[in-house]
């Protein structure tokens, strides 16, 4: 989503623009208000773009507590590698390769590439991978949200 890209970049000044996350991270944390819910803002705006097959360009609402608190989690999250090293699911995941496992996936998702999920899927056994030809990331997307409640009535049914 480039225009999604440069409207994240351009919400900063130009000589903040060299380290996005960080600047985001230092503008999210501000306790003024004005600094940032403006920042939470934009990050759920970049978010939502890149989240979704078909953006909601032009839609804006005002930025929530809910939309600061995501942001900054978020923000926290990227800062630390997500608290994991690099291959440590596929390198665990022995640990529960004997547990049954649905993985939905939607196509389009840049976000969480499909290959990575491809690559779970071919890791772990006991695992129907499930690709969403019409979703992005988001569970909200009607393919993936459907993908997800079959699921869920799935793993319910091994409990009856």
């Amino acid at each position: 989503q480039p225009e999604a890209a440069r409207a994240f970049q351009t919400f900063l000044p130009e000589d903040e623009r060299d380290d996005l996350l960080n600047n985001y991270i230092r503008r999210l944390n501000d306790p003024d208000p004005n600094i940032h819910m403006p920042a939470a803002q934009a990050w759920s705006g970049y978010e939502e773009a890149c989240a979704t097959l078909i953006p909601h360009h032009g839609r804006t609402t005002a930025p929530t507590m809910g939309t600061l608190c995501l942001a900054r989690m978020e923000a926290h999250y990227f800062k630390h590698q997500f608290f994991m090293a690099e291959g440590h699911i596929l390198n665990k995941i022995h640990r529960i390769s004997h547990l049954p496992c649905i993985i939905v996936q939607g196509r389009y998702d840049i976000v969480c590439p499909p290959v990575t999920a491809e690559k779970l899927s071919r890791a772990w056994p006991k695992s129907q991978f499930i690709v969403v030809s019409d979703a992005g990331h988001s569970a909200l997307e009607p393919g993936i949200r459907s993908a997800l409640v079959n699921a869920t009535q799935a793993f319910k049914s091994l409990a009856d």
